[in-house]
């Protein structure tokens, strides 16, 4: 019969502060992370690839159903993939703008600013497509069922976005729906779902930001402590 000691390690390397120091360095990330925003003007100056890598190691900590980590970071460098993502989301987005959404959807829309056009796509240095695995484990080679997906894959992927501001890269979510030519063009399975494109680079010189994407709501509408 196995016991707890057969089945679990100490812990270690967990960190403990003074209550003071916990608190500075609380407030010190979320001045850190205030300052995070979706960029749609990216420059094309390149990324070194260790730091991508570095970033999606943080991911890859992610806390997942059953320690499955049902997850794959797809990181697309090549000009000519860009190129041919980039045509299959415009594709995408002009169904959806064209008559997909509906109209309140649009309106929620309209004061981002978007529209069919993504050349951002192929301007940064990389897209980071994520897919949720709907089978595997937690070794090489199983072949098991995942739970919690979606889950896992989002606390995962706000992992991999924290990471690469603190690395000091602008990142964008990009959504086309559907997805699936994600998987012909980065020669993933089907049993891997994609879940979104996370665009990844410097902000181009003068980028903006939409003012709407400013708007925080406070502390108190999100928070209630009981």
């Amino acid at each position: 019969m196995k016991t707890t000691e057969d089945t679990h390690v100490p812990l270690t390397g967990f960190p403990h502060y003074p209550e003071a120091g916990m608190q500075a360095r609380a407030r010190a990330f979320h001045d850190s992370m205030a300052t995070r925003r979706s960029v749609r003007a990216f420059s094309d100056q390149p990324v070194p690839r260790e730091i991508i890598k570095a970033c999606v190691a943080t991911a890859g900590s992610a806390p997942s159903g059953a320690n499955h980590q049902p997850w794959f970071f797809a990181c697309v460098n090549s000009a000519e993939k860009k190129r041919e993502i980039r045509e299959a989301a415009e594709a995408e987005e002009r169904e959806f703008y064209s008559g997909r959404a509906g109209e309140d959807w649009l309106d929620a829309l309209a004061p981002i600013g978007t529209d069919a056009d993504k050349p951002y796509m192929e301007t940064a240095p990389w897209l980071i497509c994520i897919f949720a695995q709907r089978r595997g484990g937690a070794h090489e080679g199983e072949d098991r069922k995942n739970y919690y997906i979606h889950e896992s894959v989002g606390i995962a992927t706000g992992l991999l976005m924290a990471a690469c501001h603190q690395a000091g890269l602008a990142t964008l979510v990009h959504t086309p729906n559907p997805m699936k030519f994600l998987n012909r063009i980065c020669d993933r399975p089907d049993t891997e779902k994609p879940f979104l494109i996370l665009v990844a680079g410097y902000p181009a010189d003068g980028a903006m930001v939409p003012k709407h994407a400013l708007v925080k709501k406070p502390l108190d509408q999100i928070m209630k402590v009981l």
